[in-house]
């Protein structure tokens, strides 16, 4: 028992740690980009990939963990589809307007539904799945304004889905599969990361702004924000593989999303963003799906702890409802045993 509420305390701490330093991010990155003029978002990234790989060496030289060995194929695979992954959705971004990016985020919980349960036989209940799409329908009413399509706009939100979906699986995936801890995990996977947005970055960057990173010029006041940033990112690394392996994919977008609630609250309160009935409204109904996903999941878990420890429970009371037969049994087995006769059922006898 004391095993179990020290598990869902460490839960709660990495969800806890996830929106906050998630929402401290985005504060941070949009004063550097909005008022400070730093628009090159895939660059940072690989900024904030390395300098997490650095802090968590350290850490490791240390002894704060102990590395573990991953097989090489599948950790430079699972690296370079996070890192491609992050480049697509900037990528999509830049290409499409803000109301299909937005939607382009929403379709990932369906879509890491539907791998999960085709490729995985994992099964999700009707109550979750109405439960995500109230979810889906209040961030839709929050977050989408427009929907403007376009062709390689389209190809390039269908790549950031499927590679998001089958990164984050793979996350939660290579943790439990092979024992690894999200440390372990994050240390060995950020510098193949960081490489694939250091390599992309500054092209992705160009073509999205028509502006050479290189050529910026950094100010005192640009320099201290980007290093803000790559500290906070280590935070938002470390739990972004935390969440994944404790929980779920779904899970993690189910929290993502509760990120886009709370930095629309934070905008409009602290950055007086322009805020309208349909924000609102949007965000409320986005709640009460979190609030029904957080219920039922904790429903379903119960449920689930109760049917593993049910047979136990029958043998215990069958024991407690015929003792003496219990008892019986064991004597004449004994007694068979010591005359040299092969324990058996009475009735068995030829």
């Amino acid at each position: 028992m004391v095993e179990g509420s020290g598990f869902q305390l460490g839960v709660i701490g990495s969800l806890a740690l996830s929106v906050a330093s998630s929402v401290a991010i985005v504060i941070c990155n949009k004063a550097l980009m909005s008022s400070l003029g730093f628009p090159f978002a895939t660059t940072l990234t690989s900024w904030h990939l390395m300098v997490t790989f650095c802090t968590l060496h350290v850490a490791q030289r240390l002894h704060f963990f102990e590395p573990k060995a991953i097989d090489g194929r599948t950790i430079v695979l699972f690296g370079f589809l996070n890192g491609t992954s992050i480049g697509l959705l900037n990528l999509s971004l830049g290409f499409n307007s803000i109301g299909f990016y937005q939607m382009t985020k929403l379709a990932i919980i369906p879509f890491t539904v539907l791998l999960e349960t085709v490729f995985l036989n994992k099964k999700f209940s009707r109550t979750i799945k109405i439960s995500l799409l109230i979810l889906l329908l209040g961030v839709g009413i929050a977050s989408i304004t427009d929907l403007k399509l376009n062709l390689l706009g389209s190809i390039l939100s269908l790549l950031a889905i499927a590679t998001t979906c089958v990164g984050q699986i793979m996350t939660n995936t290579i943790q439990k599969k092979l024992k690894v801890s999200s440390t372990q995990l994050l240390y060995q996977s950020s510098p193949y990361q960081a490489a694939i947005l250091f390599a992309t970055g500054p092209f992705v960057d160009k073509c999205l702004t028509n502006r050479n990173v290189f050529a910026h010029s950094y100010s005192p006041v640009v320099v201290v924000f980007i290093i803000m940033s790559c500290l906070i990112a280590v935070s938002v690394n470390f739990s972004t593989f935390l969440v994944i392996g404790t929980t779920s994919p779904v899970t993690y977008q189910v929290l993502g999303h509760l990120k886009t609630c709370l930095v629309l609250s934070f905008g409009y309160t602290l950055l007086h963003d322009p805020f309208t009935t349909r924000n609102i409204i949007g965000i409320l109904v986005a709640i009460f799906g979190m609030a029904l996903y957080s219920y039922f999941c904790v429903h379903e878990s119960k449920k689930k702890l109760l049917a593993n420890a049910l047979p136990v429970s029958q043998l215990q009371m069958k024991d407690e409802e015929f003792p003496l037969l219990g008892s019986n049994d064991k004597e004449n087995n004994e007694g068979k045993k010591a005359n040299g006769v092969l324990s058996g059922n009475k009735n068995s006898l030829a």
